[in-house]
């Protein structure tokens, strides 16, 4: 999830735990160690971008890690906090809770986390929520609010911090039911519209949980197209892309191509452009691919000049993005093609 909203969920996760006996300190610490995990952004100062797609939540959105910090952020607060007489075991468990949200919601991302490192390079992606959904973000922020706003003592602090844990979960379950949805759609979709798959995955389209992405591989590139959870029409509109990868053959020696096949799990193809040869993942989608298949994935690399590859994660997601756009996109996700 986006920093803001682990943050939130810190400082209501905080207050909830230990607001009565420390006060306010309690959401900041809540706050801190809900962020912990994505301290690796310091690695991207000296990381070239390849190495950085991999450093992020990589080991530090580990398990290893995050058991050492719990340990750490744990014995520390406790010497901070004598006088209170808190005991360790619920420091222990307030840093658990607190870095185990944060570990927990970052796999229901399309980006993929290290649960395993450093002995496993297995990324976990669950492609539940889209990295920034407000509708999930927006009870936790206001409860985080409200709860900067009310004095220690009152006795609304309590009702507030449930109100945004709990109806930022409902979302989260909602959006599992949404997952289970679309992934029994494609399937069917797949195999009545003749279409061989080895694998595929769906995935939420920006700000929403309800028109999807979807990307099935088959012998020699990906059929791409979008589901509304609205959408009557069982067939789904496909369009093939090759996988291209003899385009890429000229790069095999090249370490940050291997690191780039190795972050994407898979999901890439190759073109061209006038930067050269360009690798695309896929799983990060298209620039307004629901309103034209055609264009450009929104994650592309530039192989022939790996200057101008920065902020490529979410590089032109929001281009040529206008009023016009804006409303197709609304109409695309209520179900109408």
């Amino acid at each position: 999830m986006d920093s803001l909203t682990h943050i939130a969920i810190g400082a209501c996760i905080g207050d909830l735990f230990l607001g009565k006996k420390i006060g306010k300190k309690a959401m900041l610490y809540g706050a801190i160690a809900a962020s912990l995990p994505d301290i690796d952004f310091i690695a991207s100062f000296w990381l070239n971008t390849a190495d950085d797609l991999l450093a992020h939540r990589g080991f530090t959105h580990s398990f290893l890690f995050g058991f050492l910090f719990i340990l750490v952020l744990a014995f520390l607060c406790r010497h901070r906090h004598r006088v209170e007489n808190i005991p360790v075991r619920t420091w222990l468990f307030f840093m658990g809770t607190e870095i185990g949200s944060h570990l927990f919601l970052d796999a229901f991302n399309a980006y993929g986390i290290g649960w395993f490192e450093p002995f496993s390079h297995q990324r976990i992606s669950f492609h539940v929520i889209f990295v920034a959904d407000p509708f999930f973000s927006l009870w936790p922020g206001l409860a985080a609010i409200c709860l900067l706003i009310l004095k220690p003592g009152s006795n609304k602090r309590r009702g507030w911090a449930k109100f945004g844990l709990i109806l930022s979960s409902l979302y989260l379950v909602y959006c599992l039911t949404n997952k289970l949805r679309i992934d029994n759609g494609t399937r069917y979709a797949l195999i009545h519209q003749g279409i061989h798959y080895s694998r595929y995955f769906t995935t939420p389209t920006p700000f929403n949980n309800w028109l999807w992405y979807e990307v099935a591989e088959t012998d020699s590139g990906f059929q791409i197209g979008y589901r509304s959870v609205f959408d009557k029409n069982p067939r789904i509109s496909f369009r093939y892309f090759p996988k291209n990868d003899s385009l890429l053959k000229p790069f095999h020696q090249q370490q940050d191509l291997q690191e780039l096949i190795r972050f994407s799990q898979g999901y890439y193809t190759a073109d061209t452009s006038v930067h050269g040869v360009v690798f695309n993942d896929l799983r990060f989608g298209q620039m307004m691919g629901w309103q034209n298949p055609e264009t450009h994935f929104v994650f592309h690399y530039y192989l022939h000049d790996s200057g101008a590859n920065h902020l490529i994660v979410q590089r032109g997601r929001f281009a040529n993005w206008n009023w016009e756009s804006i409303r197709f996109f609304m109409k695309r996700i209520s179900g109408k093609n």
